[in-house]
C-alpha cells in the first residue's frame, strides 16, 4: 500500500492489516479529534514546522510495562534526596514550552509546532493529555507530557532545566502509574535513558494488539489528581 495521502476523514491505514512502513501517511491536519485517532491506532505525528504532516507507527516498538521498572543507582540516590516536588497537571503549557525549546543532538528547530501544541493543548483540556512537572524553590524546572488513553500512557517528550530533574519527574509517575490503571507506557522509538528504566523494543503487531486491548480501558477516578506525587513505594536500589 506505501504511504497514505491523509484526507479530510480522521482515517488512518490500519497498521496492523495494510502493508505499511514506519512512515504510514502525510498531510492532513492536527484536529484533537484526528490526533486522538491517531494514537489511539498505535499512530502519532512527527514532523518540522513549515513542513507537510508525517504520521508515523515504528516497528518494533519501544514500550515499558510500569510493573517492571528499573531505577539506575544514581538516580536513585537523587529521589532518596527529595530534592524536587513532583506535580502533575498543574503548569502544562508551560511543560510544553520546556519540550519544545530544550535542544537536542542533531535537531534544528523543533517538533513540537504550532499546530501540534494548539492540539495537544485541546488534549488535555479534555483530560487526555497530562504533564508530569518537576518544581524546585518554587520554579518548574523539568517535566514530560503524554496522553493517557485507557490502560495505555503515551509519552511524548521530557525536559530539564535541571540535572536528573525529568528522570525523578519520570519515576515518581512510574511509581504511580499501575494506580492509575497504566498497563503499558508507549515509549514509541530508542532512547538509552528509556531503557535503563527497562524500556524494551516489541514488534509493532504485538504493541498494537495490546494497545487495542488497553485503549478503552476505564481511567480510575483518582487518576493525575494527587499533588504532589509521592516518592515510589516500590524498592529501589540502595546506596552502591
Amino acid at each position: 500500500m506505501g504511504i497514505a495521502r491523509i484526507g479530510a476523514a480522521h482515517r488512518f491505514p490500519d497498521p496492523l492489516v495494510d502493508d505499511v512502513d514506519d512512515l504510514v501517511g502525510v498531510g492532513g491536519d492536527l484536529h484533537p479529534d484526528r490526533v486522538l485517532v491517531a494514537y489511539r491506532s498505535g499512530i502519532f505525528p512527527w514532523y518540522s514546522e513549515g513542513r507537510p504532516i508525517l504520521w508515523h507507527c515504528p516497528d518494533p516498538r519501544f514500550v515499558l510495562d510500569p510493573l517492571q521498572v528499573t531505577v539506575p543507582r544514581s538516580l536513585a540516590k537523587v529521589v532518596r534526596k527529595a530534592t524536587f516536588e513532583i506535580r502533575v497537571d498543574t503548569s502544562f503549557s508551560a511543560v510544553l514550552d520546556g519540550c519544545a525549546h530544550t535542544p537536542r543532538p542533531r535537531q534544528r528547530g523543533t517538533w513540537l509546532t504550532t499546530d501540534l501544541r494548539q492540539a495537544m493543548v485541546a488534549l488535555f483540556d479534555r483530560g487526555v493529555a497530562h504533564s508530569i512537572e518537576a518544581w524546585h524553590e518554587g520554579a518548574l524546572v523539568g517535566g514530560l507530557y503524554g496522553l493517557h488513553i485507557g490502560g495505555v500512557f503515551c509519552g511524548e517528550s521530557m525536559f530539564a532545566k535541571v540535572s536528573d530533574a525529568s528522570k525523578v519527574a519520570f519515576t515518581h509517575f512510574l511509581g504511580v502509574a499501575p494506580s492509575w490503571g497504566i498497563r503499558l507506557v508507549d515509549c514509541q522509538v530508542h532512547t538509552e535513558h528509556l531503557a535503563r528504566f527497562g524500556a524494551v523494543h516489541v514488534p509493532r503487531a504485538s504493541f498494537l494488539r495490546a494497545l487495542a486491548a488497553l485503549r478503552d480501558l476505564p481511567v480510575p477516578p483518582n487518576a493525575w489528581r494527587t499533588n504532589p506525587l509521592p516518592p515510589p513505594s516500590w524498592p529501589i536500589p540502595p546506596h552502591s
